[in-house]
Protein backbone atom coordinates (compact mmCIF):
# COMPACT_ATOMS: atom_id res chain seq x y z
CA UNK A 1 0.00 0.00 0.00
CA UNK A 2 1.26 3.23 -1.04
CA UNK A 3 -0.22 6.98 -0.35
CA UNK A 4 -0.31 9.43 -3.22
CA UNK A 5 -0.85 13.56 -2.26
CA UNK A 6 -1.79 16.41 -4.30
CA UNK A 7 -2.62 19.40 -3.36
CA UNK A 8 -6.58 20.37 -4.55
CA UNK A 9 -7.67 23.34 -6.05
CA UNK A 10 -11.06 24.74 -5.99
CA UNK A 11 -13.47 27.40 -4.91
CA UNK A 12 -13.99 29.16 -1.65
CA UNK A 13 -17.61 27.52 -1.34
CA UNK A 14 -16.36 23.67 -2.02
CA UNK A 15 -13.79 24.75 0.74
CA UNK A 16 -16.53 25.45 3.36
CA UNK A 17 -17.81 22.34 1.86
CA UNK A 18 -15.17 20.33 2.72
CA UNK A 19 -14.77 21.47 5.74
CA UNK A 20 -18.63 20.63 6.18
CA UNK A 21 -17.72 17.27 5.56
CA UNK A 22 -14.83 17.19 8.17
CA UNK A 23 -16.99 18.19 11.02
CA UNK A 24 -19.64 15.71 9.83
CA UNK A 25 -16.96 13.03 9.95
CA UNK A 26 -16.00 14.11 13.29
CA UNK A 27 -19.52 14.00 14.67
CA UNK A 28 -19.80 10.56 13.48
CA UNK A 29 -16.51 9.46 15.54
CA UNK A 30 -17.57 10.89 18.22
CA UNK A 31 -21.44 9.63 18.29
CA UNK A 32 -19.55 5.67 18.33
CA UNK A 33 -17.36 6.49 20.48
CA UNK A 34 -20.24 7.72 23.01
CA UNK A 35 -22.29 4.44 22.04
CA UNK A 36 -19.40 2.46 22.70
CA UNK A 37 -18.85 3.94 26.06
CA UNK A 38 -22.83 3.79 26.87
CA UNK A 39 -23.60 0.17 25.50
CA UNK A 40 -22.32 -3.60 26.12
CA UNK A 41 -20.66 -5.91 23.73
CA UNK A 42 -20.50 -3.25 21.20
CA UNK A 43 -18.00 -4.04 17.93
CA UNK A 44 -16.59 -3.08 14.77
CA UNK A 45 -20.19 -4.07 12.52
CA UNK A 46 -22.14 -2.81 15.78
CA UNK A 47 -20.33 0.23 14.76
CA UNK A 48 -20.50 0.52 11.01
CA UNK A 49 -24.58 -0.37 11.44
CA UNK A 50 -24.98 2.75 13.97
CA UNK A 51 -23.71 5.09 11.07
CA UNK A 52 -27.15 4.23 9.26
CA UNK A 53 -29.24 5.08 12.25
CA UNK A 54 -27.10 8.43 12.77
CA UNK A 55 -27.99 8.96 9.13
CA UNK A 56 -31.67 8.37 9.69
CA UNK A 57 -31.48 10.89 12.94
CA UNK A 58 -29.60 13.58 11.73
CA UNK A 59 -30.13 15.01 7.77
CA UNK A 60 -26.47 16.79 7.82
CA UNK A 61 -24.59 12.95 8.25
CA UNK A 62 -27.31 11.66 5.97
CA UNK A 63 -25.66 14.29 3.34
CA UNK A 64 -22.43 12.10 3.48
CA UNK A 65 -21.53 9.45 1.50
CA UNK A 66 -22.78 6.07 3.10
CA UNK A 67 -19.02 4.99 2.72
CA UNK A 68 -17.48 7.50 4.44
CA UNK A 69 -19.29 7.44 7.45
CA UNK A 70 -18.50 4.03 7.99
CA UNK A 71 -15.28 5.03 7.34
CA UNK A 72 -15.26 7.65 10.24
CA UNK A 73 -16.73 4.75 12.72
CA UNK A 74 -13.96 2.79 11.65
CA UNK A 75 -11.72 5.42 12.69
CA UNK A 76 -13.34 5.25 16.17
CA UNK A 77 -12.70 1.84 16.26
CA UNK A 78 -9.04 1.41 15.52
CA UNK A 79 -9.05 3.59 18.75
CA UNK A 80 -11.18 1.06 20.72
CA UNK A 81 -9.06 -1.46 19.11
CA UNK A 82 -5.58 0.19 20.47
CA UNK A 83 -7.42 0.52 23.65
CA UNK A 84 -8.07 -3.31 24.30
CA UNK A 85 -4.65 -4.25 22.81
CA UNK A 86 -2.54 -2.16 24.95
CA UNK A 87 -5.02 -4.39 27.84
CA UNK A 88 -4.00 -7.40 26.98
CA UNK A 89 -0.39 -6.49 26.79
CA UNK A 90 -1.09 -5.41 29.67
CA UNK A 91 0.96 -2.18 28.92
CA UNK A 92 2.57 0.19 31.90
CA UNK A 93 0.63 2.69 32.15
CA UNK A 94 -2.21 5.01 30.54
CA UNK A 95 -3.35 2.46 28.62
CA UNK A 96 -4.56 5.13 25.78
CA UNK A 97 -8.96 5.12 26.74
CA UNK A 98 -10.59 6.55 23.48
CA UNK A 99 -11.05 10.37 23.87
CA UNK A 100 -13.77 12.44 21.93
CA UNK A 101 -12.37 14.51 19.26
CA UNK A 102 -11.87 18.32 19.88
CA UNK A 103 -10.50 19.13 16.16
CA UNK A 104 -10.35 17.04 12.95
CA UNK A 105 -8.59 17.85 10.11
CA UNK A 106 -9.35 14.90 7.41
CA UNK A 107 -12.54 13.13 6.08
CA UNK A 108 -12.15 9.42 4.64
CA UNK A 109 -14.27 7.95 1.56
CA UNK A 110 -13.70 4.41 0.73
CA UNK A 111 -14.52 3.18 -3.19
CA UNK A 112 -17.56 5.50 -3.15
CA UNK A 113 -19.04 9.18 -3.53
CA UNK A 114 -15.83 10.03 -5.97
CA UNK A 115 -14.62 9.64 -9.15
CA UNK A 116 -11.57 10.74 -11.10
CA UNK A 117 -11.60 12.86 -14.40
CA UNK A 118 -10.46 10.74 -17.98
CA UNK A 119 -6.75 11.84 -17.63
CA UNK A 120 -6.89 12.21 -13.43
CA UNK A 121 -5.85 15.42 -13.26
CA UNK A 122 -9.38 15.90 -11.22
CA UNK A 123 -11.31 14.17 -8.77
CA UNK A 124 -15.24 15.09 -8.06
CA UNK A 125 -16.94 14.18 -5.25
CA UNK A 126 -20.48 13.31 -5.63
CA UNK A 127 -22.60 13.30 -2.25
CA UNK A 128 -24.67 15.79 -0.91
CA UNK A 129 -22.08 17.73 0.55
CA UNK A 130 -21.37 19.70 -2.74
CA UNK A 131 -17.91 19.36 -3.19
CA UNK A 132 -17.93 18.67 -6.43
CA UNK A 133 -15.12 19.16 -8.86
CA UNK A 134 -11.42 20.01 -7.77
CA UNK A 135 -8.31 19.87 -9.67
CA UNK A 136 -5.17 17.45 -8.48
CA UNK A 137 -1.25 19.07 -8.49
CA UNK A 138 1.21 17.15 -7.69
CA UNK A 139 4.04 15.28 -9.51
CA UNK A 140 2.38 11.81 -8.69
CA UNK A 141 1.31 9.91 -12.09
CA UNK A 142 -2.05 7.79 -11.49
CA UNK A 143 -2.71 6.55 -14.63
CA UNK A 144 -0.40 4.08 -14.02
CA UNK A 145 -2.65 2.30 -11.59
CA UNK A 146 -6.57 1.02 -12.50
CA UNK A 147 -9.04 2.26 -10.46
CA UNK A 148 -9.70 -0.61 -8.53
CA UNK A 149 -6.16 -0.48 -7.11
CA UNK A 150 -7.33 2.99 -5.30
CA UNK A 151 -8.75 1.73 -1.82
CA UNK A 152 -8.99 5.26 0.20
CA UNK A 153 -9.70 8.74 -0.84
CA UNK A 154 -8.63 11.16 2.22
CA UNK A 155 -8.97 15.11 2.10
CA UNK A 156 -6.78 16.55 3.99
CA UNK A 157 -6.98 20.29 5.41
CA UNK A 158 -3.42 22.24 6.88
CA UNK A 159 -2.45 25.27 7.51
CA UNK A 160 -1.53 26.26 3.62
CA UNK A 161 -4.38 24.52 1.67
CA UNK A 162 -6.22 21.07 1.06
CA UNK A 163 -4.75 17.70 -0.10
CA UNK A 164 -5.81 14.43 -1.33
CA UNK A 165 -4.59 11.77 -0.39
CA UNK A 166 -5.19 8.57 -2.43
CA UNK A 167 -4.44 4.85 -0.78
CA UNK A 168 -3.00 2.21 -3.46
CA UNK A 169 -2.65 -0.90 -3.25
CA UNK A 170 0.53 -2.05 -5.19
CA UNK A 171 3.28 -4.26 -3.93
CA UNK A 172 5.89 -2.06 -2.65
CA UNK A 173 8.95 -4.17 -2.11
CA UNK A 174 11.96 -4.08 -4.35
CA UNK A 175 14.84 -6.59 -5.03
CA UNK A 176 18.24 -5.00 -4.34
CA UNK A 177 21.79 -6.19 -4.91
CA UNK A 178 23.43 -7.02 -1.02
CA UNK A 179 25.97 -4.67 -0.43
CA UNK A 180 27.28 -7.58 2.70
CA UNK A 181 27.38 -4.34 5.23
CA UNK A 182 26.30 -4.09 8.81
CA UNK A 183 25.73 -0.93 10.60
CA UNK A 184 25.03 0.02 13.84
CA UNK A 185 23.02 3.51 14.88
CA UNK A 186 23.54 5.89 17.20
CA UNK A 187 20.88 8.73 17.95
CA UNK A 188 21.85 11.96 19.45
CA UNK A 189 21.84 15.46 19.85
CA UNK A 190 25.21 16.91 19.16
CA UNK A 191 25.08 13.98 16.72
CA UNK A 192 21.72 13.16 14.62
CA UNK A 193 23.18 9.81 13.70
CA UNK A 194 26.75 8.08 14.39
CA UNK A 195 27.49 4.80 13.36
CA UNK A 196 30.11 2.36 14.08
CA UNK A 197 32.28 2.75 11.62
CA UNK A 198 32.50 6.88 12.88
CA UNK A 199 30.53 7.97 10.05
CA UNK A 200 28.20 10.86 11.89
CA UNK A 201 25.58 13.31 10.58
CA UNK A 202 24.79 16.51 12.01
CA UNK A 203 21.68 17.50 13.70
CA UNK A 204 19.95 20.06 11.40
CA UNK A 205 18.11 21.67 14.52
CA UNK A 206 15.24 23.06 12.39
CA UNK A 207 13.22 24.07 15.04
CA UNK A 208 16.18 26.00 17.05
CA UNK A 209 16.92 27.90 13.30
CA UNK A 210 13.72 29.06 13.36
CA UNK A 211 12.32 29.72 16.81
CA UNK A 212 12.86 33.70 16.35
CA UNK A 213 10.56 33.45 13.49
CA UNK A 214 8.06 31.71 15.39
CA UNK A 215 7.87 33.34 18.45
CA UNK A 216 7.69 36.97 16.29
CA UNK A 217 4.74 35.36 14.44
CA UNK A 218 3.11 34.03 17.68
CA UNK A 219 3.45 37.41 19.46
CA UNK A 220 1.97 39.10 16.17
CA UNK A 221 -1.20 36.44 16.66
CA UNK A 222 -1.18 37.03 20.45
CA UNK A 223 -1.95 40.85 19.52
CA UNK A 224 -4.57 39.97 17.78
CA UNK A 225 -6.62 38.13 20.18
CA UNK A 226 -9.70 39.40 21.90
CA UNK A 227 -11.05 37.80 24.66
CA UNK A 228 -14.47 38.86 24.40
CA UNK A 229 -14.83 38.50 20.40
CA UNK A 230 -16.55 35.59 19.47
CA UNK A 231 -15.81 34.62 16.83
CA UNK A 232 -11.84 36.54 16.71
CA UNK A 233 -11.52 38.95 13.92
CA UNK A 234 -10.31 38.09 10.24
CA UNK A 235 -6.74 39.83 11.19
CA UNK A 236 -6.51 37.28 13.81
CA UNK A 237 -7.50 34.08 11.70
CA UNK A 238 -4.84 35.50 9.16
CA UNK A 239 -1.83 35.57 11.78
CA UNK A 240 -2.85 32.13 13.17
CA UNK A 241 -2.44 30.69 9.75
CA UNK A 242 0.63 32.71 9.42
CA UNK A 243 1.94 31.31 12.30
CA UNK A 244 0.34 27.51 11.64
CA UNK A 245 2.46 27.83 8.26
CA UNK A 246 5.56 28.81 9.70
CA UNK A 247 5.46 25.48 12.00
CA UNK A 248 4.55 23.53 8.61
CA UNK A 249 7.35 24.15 7.01
CA UNK A 250 9.48 23.51 9.91
CA UNK A 251 7.70 20.09 10.38
CA UNK A 252 7.95 19.12 6.69
CA UNK A 253 12.21 20.18 6.55
CA UNK A 254 12.67 17.71 9.34
CA UNK A 255 10.19 14.87 7.85
CA UNK A 256 12.46 15.53 4.39
CA UNK A 257 15.83 15.36 6.18
CA UNK A 258 14.65 11.98 7.90
CA UNK A 259 13.28 10.69 4.78
CA UNK A 260 17.01 11.24 2.71
CA UNK A 261 19.13 9.88 5.87
CA UNK A 262 17.16 6.67 6.41
CA UNK A 263 16.94 6.16 2.94
CA UNK A 264 21.03 6.23 2.23
CA UNK A 265 21.66 4.66 5.19
CA UNK A 266 19.09 1.40 4.06
CA UNK A 267 20.63 2.27 0.40
CA UNK A 268 24.35 1.57 1.87
CA UNK A 269 23.62 -1.86 4.27
CA UNK A 270 21.82 -4.99 4.66
CA UNK A 271 21.92 -4.75 8.58
CA UNK A 272 20.80 -2.18 10.21
CA UNK A 273 20.61 -2.03 13.94
CA UNK A 274 19.19 1.24 16.47
CA UNK A 275 18.49 1.73 19.58
CA UNK A 276 14.48 1.25 20.99
CA UNK A 277 14.00 4.56 22.43
CA UNK A 278 11.12 5.37 24.26
CA UNK A 279 10.91 9.05 22.88
CA UNK A 280 7.57 9.69 24.67
CA UNK A 281 9.11 9.19 27.75
CA UNK A 282 12.82 11.15 27.49
CA UNK A 283 10.38 14.54 26.30
CA UNK A 284 9.52 14.55 29.80
CA UNK A 285 13.01 16.01 30.41
CA UNK A 286 12.26 19.38 30.73
CA UNK A 287 15.61 20.30 29.99
CA UNK A 288 15.95 18.24 26.89
CA UNK A 289 12.21 18.01 25.74
CA UNK A 290 12.77 20.96 22.80
CA UNK A 291 15.85 19.68 21.55
CA UNK A 292 14.67 15.90 21.49
CA UNK A 293 11.59 16.93 19.90
CA UNK A 294 13.49 18.65 17.39
CA UNK A 295 15.81 15.84 16.11
CA UNK A 296 12.84 13.75 15.12
CA UNK A 297 14.11 10.24 16.21
CA UNK A 298 10.81 8.99 15.97
CA UNK A 299 10.27 9.94 12.17
CA UNK A 300 13.83 8.83 11.26
CA UNK A 301 12.73 5.52 12.73
CA UNK A 302 9.40 5.47 10.76
CA UNK A 303 11.05 6.07 7.80
CA UNK A 304 13.78 3.47 8.39
CA UNK A 305 11.51 0.37 9.42
CA UNK A 306 9.45 1.51 5.81
CA UNK A 307 12.20 1.61 3.24
CA UNK A 308 13.78 -1.60 5.48
CA UNK A 309 10.38 -3.24 4.48
CA UNK A 310 10.64 -1.80 0.92
CA UNK A 311 14.11 -3.05 0.15
CA UNK A 312 14.26 -6.18 2.00
CA UNK A 313 16.70 -5.16 4.22
CA UNK A 314 16.60 -6.23 8.05
CA UNK A 315 16.14 -3.73 10.58
CA UNK A 316 16.49 -4.48 14.26
CA UNK A 317 15.50 -2.65 17.30
CA UNK A 318 18.16 -3.38 20.47
CA UNK A 319 17.57 -2.18 24.06
CA UNK A 320 19.50 1.22 24.99
CA UNK A 321 20.34 0.36 28.24
CA UNK A 322 24.06 1.06 28.82
CA UNK A 323 25.08 1.20 25.52
CA UNK A 324 26.61 4.28 25.99
CA UNK A 325 28.46 3.15 29.33
CA UNK A 326 29.86 0.06 28.26
CA UNK A 327 33.04 -0.22 26.42
CA UNK A 328 32.37 -2.10 22.97
CA UNK A 329 36.05 -3.33 22.57
CA UNK A 330 36.51 -5.23 26.28
CA UNK A 331 32.83 -4.72 27.24
CA UNK A 332 33.49 -3.23 30.78
CA UNK A 333 31.06 -0.80 31.96
CA UNK A 334 32.13 2.79 32.35
CA UNK A 335 30.54 5.16 34.02
CA UNK A 336 30.05 8.79 32.79
CA UNK A 337 27.68 11.82 32.72
CA UNK A 338 26.15 13.32 29.74
CA UNK A 339 28.45 16.12 29.08
CA UNK A 340 31.03 13.72 28.53
CA UNK A 341 31.09 13.24 24.93
CA UNK A 342 34.69 10.71 24.59
CA UNK A 343 34.52 7.60 26.06
CA UNK A 344 37.99 6.64 27.39
CA UNK A 345 37.91 2.68 28.59
CA UNK A 346 40.40 2.57 32.20
CA UNK A 347 40.76 -1.18 31.33
CA UNK A 348 41.63 -1.65 27.93
CA UNK A 349 42.52 1.84 26.97
CA UNK A 350 40.52 2.11 24.26
CA UNK A 351 39.35 5.84 23.05
CA UNK A 352 36.72 6.25 20.95
CA UNK A 353 33.94 9.28 20.39
CA UNK A 354 30.75 8.67 22.57
CA UNK A 355 28.16 7.80 20.09
CA UNK A 356 30.61 5.69 18.11
CA UNK A 357 31.12 3.49 20.79
CA UNK A 358 27.61 3.06 21.61
CA UNK A 359 26.68 2.60 17.73
CA UNK A 360 29.14 -0.15 18.15
CA UNK A 361 27.39 -1.54 21.13
CA UNK A 362 23.95 -1.22 19.83
CA UNK A 363 25.38 -3.47 16.60
CA UNK A 364 27.07 -6.47 18.48
CA UNK A 365 23.71 -6.40 20.39
CA UNK A 366 22.28 -6.73 17.15
CA UNK A 367 24.55 -9.67 15.70
CA UNK A 368 24.16 -11.50 19.11
CA UNK A 369 19.91 -11.19 18.72
CA UNK A 370 19.54 -11.67 14.94
CA UNK A 371 20.28 -15.50 14.97
CA UNK A 372 16.62 -16.13 16.67
CA UNK A 373 15.26 -13.01 16.83
CA UNK A 374 14.64 -11.68 13.38
CA UNK A 375 13.05 -8.59 12.82
CA UNK A 376 11.27 -6.83 15.40
CA UNK A 377 10.08 -3.59 14.43
CA UNK A 378 8.92 -0.45 17.22
CA UNK A 379 11.18 -2.95 19.84
CA UNK A 380 8.75 -5.65 19.85
CA UNK A 381 11.74 -7.88 21.38
CA UNK A 382 10.59 -11.13 22.96
CA UNK A 383 10.91 -11.39 26.42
Amino acid sequence: MIVYEFKVKGKGSQYNAIDEAIRTSQFIQNKCLRYWMDNEKVGKNELNKYCAVLASEFPFADELNSMARQSAAERTWSAIARFYDNCKKKKKGLKGFPKFKKTCRSVEYKTSGWKLSPNRKAINFRDKKHIGTLKLKGTYELNYYDLDQIKRVRIVRRADGYYAQFAIDVKVRVETEPTAQATGIDLGLKFFIADNKGNVEECPKFYRKAERRLNRANRKKSKKFNKSAKPQSNNYRKARNRYARKHLRVSRQRKEYCKRVAYSVIQSNDLIAYEDLNVKGLVRNRHLAKSISDAGWSTFRQWLEYFGFKYGKVTIAVPPYNTSQNCSKCGKKVKKSLSTRTHVCPHCRFVEDRDVNAAMNILKLALSTVGHTGTYAWGDLPN
